[in-house]
């Protein structure tokens, strides 16, 4: 289905082309001063200069050109040469009622889907998730599920942090706590046991104990970087309690996930890239695109447009190890073999966008991704507290992230007992969590990713302003009407939403137009934001409308049908748009 502003702006092409201007002078925009237009033209003031005109002949000329429209209920032409529109509110009635007939409201699929990886949480196995995890995966989950809508094949993917001295750590904290067990007994020749040695509890402690030891112990240090080199290089006890490690820490953030309604397709990690690192680095020398600098093996990735310093992307140390970027760019040669994407997105701090950039020059120069595979970083900016710095507890720590939804499910659940009576607790509860994690979500997306925030719960959980529970508020009332009327028995069948009487009425109708161009723009830009903002200006509209007409009350039953309808395809727009966002609405509040 056509983009409303499509439409429009061919009437306005077909008209300036019959005056014999160029079409290109016919762009469309939405007004700047809805007060005294819906959308406006200024195409004749760019116009004047070729043509050797007065910018308001060529606009006269134009609007004689649109007398016999149907589109608008007003043209005309403003000095010096503005040309205003208000459309006919009978074209904007039947426009709806296509979208209110369409599945997908009037947005269309693309023509030319893309096979599009998203690279988005990022975890460490056996830590827990604090509020640092928060941002990659609530704005991954809503970039991949805006992708997904606009008809794009979508992999999520969580690229676990599971490989390098961490694990040497973990390892050599159980040998020393539990000696017995078969992993460390190199004579074993029997199966190991299918249940890890340890709980994610018990495993969450152990790294950080492990940590501290070999910053104080250095033969403790020694010794988890050999069970790193053993673990690295097959060891089969070792691998045994990697793969448990794996499984425990996985388990447990699905769970987690699971409570912020973000998922995953793939549950990879560093390791997972291991296998093609060794071919990887001979091809880059084969290639002659690698070469040693003081002992390490780099890739230059600086270009003669550069205004700033691009230090060279390093393959591997002195020493031979590996780095991030090694096992970054041999991620990207799996990607490529494995799936071949045509595209490839990196929710990442925006901290690390100079180290990105290094990478992804080094994947086109060594021509490990197609010439016209697209890699994109995209970076988030950091959630703050009240004070403006990085949000930790109380205490000075980092908070852990189910901490944090805990504390806000309770503060909502506060909410709802203490403003609804005759709620049972199990309702009550149900709610919160529905209703804190759309403040949570909204909060963060609300805002332009690469922009720092606030993290202020108490605006938040508001139930007022530009915010998560303000829009379920509006959906719930919505619902609330719905189930009014059809208690009636009263059936819309035959039903259509009827021409604007009304400023408001139109001011909504015109609002729930935007849909498909909203959503086609926060897929092109990877701005969710831009989403956010619509519903919140369509909520209004709809809260406008609504405490001005009295729907339930109407004498005429068409009217009544007709807002009806108008409702219906309301809360169809804003259940749409928050499930790209991540979160959905209760049956009450």
């Amino acid at each position: 289905m056509k983009k409303i502003l499509d439409i429009i702006e061919q009437e306005l092409i077909d008209a300036f082309v019959n005056c014999g201007y160029s079409e290109k002078y016919a762009r469309v925009t939405l007004s700047n001063r809805p007060d005294l237009c819906e959308y406006q033209c200024n195409g004749a003031l760019a116009a004047a200069k070729e043509y050797k005109k007065a910018p308001i002949m060529i606009a006269n000329e134009v609007i004689d050109s649109l007398k016999a429209s149907t589109l608008f209920e007003m043209k005309e032409a403003v000095m010096p040469g503005f040309i205003n529109l208000k459309l006919s509110p009978s074209f904007l009635a039947d426009y709806l009622n296509e979208v209110l007939e369409d599945d997908r409201l009037g947005c269309e699929k693309t023509q030319v889907p893309k096979t599009i990886i998203i690279d988005y949480g990022g975890p460490n196995v056996a830590k827990p998730l604090h509020v640092g995890h928060l941002r990659s995966a609530i704005i991954g989950e809503s970039v991949k599920r805006i992708a997904k809508f606009m008809g794009h094949h979508v992999i999520g993917d969580v690229h676990l942090g599971d490989w390098g001295l961490q694990l040497g750590l973990i390892i050599t904290e159980l040998k020393y706590r539990k000696p017995t067990l078969p992993y460390f007994d190199d004579t074993y020749t029997g199966e190991y046991p299918s249940e890890a040695p340890f709980t994610i509890s018990e495993l969450e402690e152990i790294y950080p104990t492990a940590s501290g030891k070999s910053k104080e112990d250095e033969a403790y240090k020694k010794e988890a970087m050999q069970a790193t080199y053993l673990l690295q290089n097959g060891h089969k006890g070792y691998v045994a309690l990697f793969n448990h490690i794996i499984q425990v820490s996985v388990t447990d953030l699905k769970k987690n996930y699971e409570n912020l309604n973000v998922s995953f397709d793939l549950w990879k990690g560093e390791s997972d890239a291991q296998p093609y690192i060794p071919d990887m680095v001979s091809y880059m020398k084969e290639n002659e695109y690698a070469y040693i600098s003081n002992g390490a093996l780099v890739v230059d990735v600086k270009e003669d447009t550069d205004t700033k310093e691009i230090p060279p992307c390093m393959i591997l140390k002195s020493d031979g190890a590996s780095l991030y970027n090694t096992t970054d760019l041999a991620t990207i040669v799996e990607r490529m073999k494995l799936y071949n994407p045509d595209e490839m997105i990196y929710v990442v701090d925006k901290r690390q966008e100079l180290y990105f950039e290094q990478v992804f020059r080094c994947a086109k120069k060594t021509k490990l991704v197609n010439e016209d595979t697209k890699l994109k970083f995209l970076g988030f900016g950091t959630m703050n507290g009240k004070d403006g710095k990085p949000f930790k507890t109380r205490e000075g720590g980092v908070m852990r992230l189910e901490s944090l939804i805990t504390s806000i499910n309770e503060e909502m659940y506060k909410k709802i007992t203490e403003n609804k009576e005759g709620v049972s607790e199990d309702e009550a509860r149900r709610t919160a969590k529905i209703i804190a994690l759309a403040a949570v979500k909204y909060g963060d997306l609300s805002n332009q990713a690469t922009k720092d925030y606030v993290f202020d719960i108490d605006r938040f959980i508001s139930f007022e302003g530009d915010t998560g529970p303000y829009l379920l508020y509006t959906i719930v009332r919505i619902k609330s009407i719905l189930a009014k009327y059809a208690e009636n028995n009263q059936r819309i069948d035959n039903a259509v939403i009827n021409p604007a009487k009304t400023d408001v009425e139109k001011t909504l109708m015109l609002e729930l137009t935007k849909l498909n161009s909203v959503i086609e723009a926060s897929y092109e830009e990877s701005a969710p934001h831009k989403i956010c903002s619509y519903i919140y200006d369509l909520a209004n509209a709809f809260n406008r409308f609504y405490h001005e007409t009295k729907i339930l009350t109407e004498e005429d039953e068409v009217t009544k049908a007709g807002w009806i309808k108008l409702l219906m395809l309301t809360k169809n727009v804003l259940e749409t748009s928050i499930d790209l966002l991540g979160f959905n609405a209760p049956e009450r509040m």
